[in-house]
């Protein structure tokens, strides 16, 4: 795929805002928009979820609140691409259950994910909408480190989960936790790409916008 001049829409959490990087302008989407000549526009919230919160009080203000799916429609109506990355909060700190891949309700995680996918498929049904799954972060392997619900499995389930609901839609996914090259289990790698454990620094941004072009270009 030629992505010079194609409308590039990002929606995510706090690593589409661009937290970790020094500068929104380090942000990978805005990276991967000067690399290819692509229109890049990014929706990224920190802290939000693809599942909404079952509870009314949602961890860090009313701005986590806003899951995906609530977040489709104010959307820029025309896109070529939609990029979706997000998940590791729903790992992190939601409460919703995890659910099945039967589920068709954005009640669990897994029927949020056929929400939101249904969502934009009906928004954009020409465009090529792309998931990327989350990278590695600390506490990925403790299916309790979910403080709010301690219900949740380790974050591979969540990054399988999304895997095999995009699967069903035949949406291409890049598997950052699979081939990002960004991980904490090495220390010279966290320091250089994941400092805080869980926002990559520029050269993370770098590299997820590198993975992501190259990706594309095979579609």
């Amino acid at each position: 795929m030629d992505l010079k001049g194609k409308k590039v829409l990002f929606l995510g959490d706090s690593i589409t805002r661009g937290t970790g990087a020094s500068c929104e302008e380090n942000a990978y989407w805005n990276v991967f928009g000067r690399n290819t000549g692509a229109i890049v526009k990014g929706y990224g919230i920190s802290g939000t979820r693809i599942a909404p919160q079952r509870t009314p009080e949602s961890p860090g203000g009313e701005s986590y609140a806003q899951y995906f799916g609530s977040r489709v429609e104010g959307m820029d109506p025309e896109a070529d691409i939609v990029v979706v990355f997000g998940g590791t909060n729903d790992f992190g700190h939601g409460d919703a259950p995890f659910g099945r891949m039967t589920d068709r309700e954005e009640t669990s995680f897994y029927g949020a994910l056929h929400c939101l996918y249904r969502k934009l498929l009906t928004k954009y049904p020409t465009a090529e909408i792309v998931v990327i799954t989350p990278i590695h972060r600390g506490g990925e392997d403790d299916p309790f480190y979910n403080q709010v619900a301690r219900t949740a499995a380790p974050l591979s389930g969540y990054v399988q989960a999304i895997r095999e609901v995009a699967e069903y839609y035949g949406l291409p996914v890049l598997d950052l936790y699979r081939m990002g090259g960004i991980s904490h289990h090495v220390t010279k790698v966290q320091e250089t790409y994941l400092p805080d454990w869980l926002h990559p620094s520029d050269a993370g941004h770098a590299r997820i916008a590198s993975r992501l072009e190259g990706f594309l270009k095979t579609l």
